[in-house]
């Protein structure tokens, strides 16, 4: 009997485990978790929505006119041939660039139709072309803003390698070239010539980088000689701005050291007692500085002047002549392409040509000729004259601003 009650109860404790499991399982059952779906990131850019058209990035090519890229998605004569004549103050379709970008934002549909255009004329500015019921075409430019920094370095091997170790955006060698161009020989920098930099970096959506904006205070030692630079708006209402020394001293001179900005060097310097073993050690006067930079690089004038000659000739290859005024004239060869014609006025720092090797020469690079008076001279031994100081109307207000600056200059740490 006892058995028998004993097999009852292992019976009943096994149908109430039995059922504990059932209900578990079906509460089990009840509790679903749905994951919702994402909701699609929304991508705004040049003032649209993204995500509401098929985007085509590409870049212009070799051959490639206007009228070609949009054709072929489907865009009408009549609308390429209004872009091209009714709106060339807002967007000139024959002045686009080979290797700059554009977007095309097409239709979600099988057509796949442009319905816009936007041609980067750099990582700011662009043009727009909306081809959507009213024919629309504009200019705009991306939301920037500016971060100011304080860098400084010192020269190991060279002012590009220096910018390379530190990481430090490349436009700012050029930036303190242009600025120093007239004190400062770059390619006699020495191991250990040092600078510091102020100066602002703009930046696209707070986070891409797109350039340098403008150097506020700059300080280059070169064989051991600190000079100074501070930009000053002398004149709010023209924002007419140069760069001047702790004493209002223009930094400028009238003629550039080099018709090359920065990353060069001399391969042969003015010489007029040369000789060379090829032409058995005769004695061949070299009446140029022939500056040694990779073809294509840029060559710009270094004084205001009028182009007398822009041609090619001979030994000289590619060259262009200007005159400067009564007194000076200078001379660039060998160029691969020209940039000018004759009777053209060119500003100092415009680009006048592209390094090359036309003519007789056995590598690229740029002849530069310095005449003073109708006779050749080396340059670097001439003592050019300086540009308009600071007018003494402005020193008040300088006097008072480049105090703080040069302080925020001398307490940066390399």
């Amino acid at each position: 009997m006892s058995k028998t009650i004993a097999a009852f109860r292992n019976l009943i404790s096994l149908l109430l485990i039995l059922l504990v499991f059932l209900a578990c399982e079906e509460n089990d059952a009840e509790i679903v978790e749905i994951t919702p779906e994402p909701l699609p990131v929304l991508v705004e850019e040049f003032g649209y929505t993204l995500n509401d058209f098929n985007v085509i990035r590409d870049t212009i090519r070799p051959g490639d006119t206007f009228g070609d890229i949009l054709d072929a998605y489907g865009v009408s004569n009549q609308d390429i041939l209004e872009v091209a004549t009714k709106f060339r103050d807002s967007f000139d379709v024959r002045r686009i660039v080979v290797g700059k970008p554009y977007v095309l934002l097409n239709s979600k549909d099988s057509l796949n139709k442009t319905e816009i255009f936007i041609y980067q004329n750099n990582t700011v500015d662009f043009a727009v072309v909306d081809f959507r019921d009213t024919l629309n075409v504009y200019t705009a430019v991306k939301p920037v803003t500016f971060i100011e920094r304080e860098v400084s370095g010192i020269i190991t091997r060279s002012l590009p390698h220096t910018l390379k170790e530190q990481n430090l955006n490349y436009g700012l060698g050029s930036r303190m070239a242009s600025i120093f161009a007239w004190t400062v020989n770059f390619y006699g920098l020495q191991k250990g010539d040092n600078f510091k930099l102020i100066y602002t970096e703009k930046y696209i959506n707070d986070t891409i980088p797109a350039g340098i904006d403008e150097i506020k205070a700059a300080y280059f030692e070169h064989r051991g000689k600190p000079i100074y630079a501070f930009q000053y708006e002398k004149d709010s209402i023209t924002g007419e701005t140069d760069y001047y020394d702790e004493n209002a001293d223009n930094l400028r001179r009238a003629f550039l050291k080099s018709p090359i900005e920065f990353d060069y060097r001399i391969s042969s310097p003015y010489n007029l007692k040369r000789r060379i073993k090829y032409y058995g050690y005769k004695l061949r006067p070299h009446k140029g500085t022939d500056f040694a930079a990779g073809i294509g690089t840029p060559i710009i004038a270094t004084a205001d002047g009028t182009v007398t000659e822009s041609e090619r000739r001979g030994g000289n290859g590619n060259y262009v002549k200007l005159k400067h005024n009564g007194t000076y004239e200078t001379q660039y060869l060998h160029m691969k392409n020209r940039n000018v014609r004759p009777g053209q006025y060119v500003r100092q720092g415009d680009v006048i040509g592209w390094v090359g090797m036309t003519g007789n020469t056995g590598g690229p690079h740029v002849c530069y000729r310095f005449w003073k008076n109708g006779k050749q001279v080396d340059p670097f031994k001439e003592d050019l004259p300086f540009s308009t100081p600071l007018e003494e109307q402005y020193h008040q207000g300088y006097f008072n601003y480049i105090p703080s600056i040069k302080e925020r200059l001398d307490c940066i740490i390399y």
